[in-house]
């Protein structure tokens, strides 16, 4: 069992509220950088290193906290951006609890599991737990749109690390971590062709939607399920008038793949469209976004500790496969063993049915207090 100790549940639920009730869509950086300070100040009292790195590229800022210590840290990274957008909140999916089920726009991906990160941290540091290894807690402003400002630092912290632990939603109905993502990617298609009279000069037009529309068809080919890569082509875009020839149109092109080869063999795919030929000439813009999380020995080890904490804790702790990404693609890109979906149970994310199964918090808390105290 962790030394530390996590708090009841409803003590839990209490603080997380305030945490959901900030509301922090990842194209306001003001408002994530709310949500910081409130992180930042709750760490600083109970004396963690603190390192605030500002904002750029119109996110928010970026926080390390650092626990003492010597040797190789494990680090627990969150972000605090939500997909949804201000007055979510007063509309149509207030906080609310409803029996097990706590509710509200941002809880399960990932406010919950970033909250137990943040919590953790703060416990073991006020009081006084002793851990095998520093800990050092990142929290980000811009997962939710593939961590174009965070990428940098989280490889960067990552690369010094015995471990690494991503408090993602946990998955299903027996809240799943997770071992294995695919990986993602994406790209903008862009077609210019020639633009005529659809009537009178038919024969002198180069159509741009025609075009797309048999790239869109090769890249929906691309699709294998027993193979585990998926492609999708939204939205697209193309033309002017009906008896205008189009001269541009475009698409964005969303990719997964289960495995690095996977991901490079649908990039050259995807790449060999572009170029000229009879009027008409196709530009990509993109490419791969995260890595895969391939399943690794040293991942399931890390998986099979948490497994037998979480026994202790009286729950079954399963695992899975995922198809989304997250920030733990980044760190099990480099080599360093990485546990993702050690966040709480619950279910839609991204949907308005969005909810944590709230009296989890407190064994899922603890799950991850024990973690950080004994790994290393």
């Amino acid at each position: 069992m962790p030394e530390t100790h996590i708090g009841p549940a409803e003590a839990l639920l209490d603080e997380l509220r305030r945490w959901v009730e900030l509301e922090t869509p990842s194209t306001d950086p003001a408002a994530v950088n709310r949500l910081l300070d409130v992180a930042e100040a709750g760490l600083g009292q109970v004396g963690a290193r603190l390192e605030r790195i500002p904002g750029r590229d119109g996110f928010g800022d970026n926080l390390i906290a650092r626990t003492p210590g010597e040797g190789a840290p494990v680090v627990i990274a969150g972000h605090l951006d939500t997909v949804w957008d201000h007055g979510t909140l007063a509309g149509r999916m207030p906080f609310r609890i409803e029996g097990e089920r706590a509710h509200g726009p941002g809880i399960y991906d990932m406010k919950a599991g970033s909250f137990l990160a943040f919590h953790s941290v703060r416990e073991i540091l006020r009081q006084g737990t002793p851990t095998k290894r520093p800990i050092t807690l990142l929290l980000t402003p811009d997962e939710e749109v593939g961590s174009p400002t965070s990428r940098a630092l989280i490889e960067r912290e990552a690369r010094g690390a015995c471990a690494v632990l991503i408090p993602e939603p946990a998955g299903g109905e027996h809240g799943a971590c997770v071992t294995g993502r695919k990986g993602t990617g994406g790209f903008t298609l862009r077609i210019e062709g020639r633009s005529a009279h659809a009537g009178g000069n038919w024969s002198e037009g180069r159509s741009a939607v025609v075009a797309l529309a048999e790239c869109i068809t090769k890249v929906h080919a691309l699709t294998d399920l027993a193979r585990g890569v998926t492609t999708n082509v939204a939205p697209v875009w193309g033309g002017t008038r009906p008896n205008v020839i189009p001269p541009e149109a475009g698409c964005r092109i969303d990719f997964r793949a289960p495995s690095l080869a996977e991901a490079e063999r649908i990039v050259a795919e995807i790449r060999a469209l572009a170029g000229e030929r009879d009027g008409i000439r196709i530009t990509l813009e993109g490419g791969l976004n995260r890595p895969p999380l391939e399943e690794t020995a040293e991942g399931l080890a890390l998986y099979e500790r948490a497994r037998a904490i979480a026994a202790a804790q009286g729950y079954r702790l399963p695992k899975q496969h995922r198809g989304g990404g997250s920030d733990g693609n980044f760190t099990a890109a480099l080599g360093v063993p990485t546990l993702d979906g050690l966040g709480c149970t619950g279910a839609g994310a991204h949907a308005p049915e969005e909810h944590i199964r709230w009296r989890d918090l407190a064994p899922r808390g603890a799950v991850l207090c024990e973690l950080l105290e004994t790994l290393g």
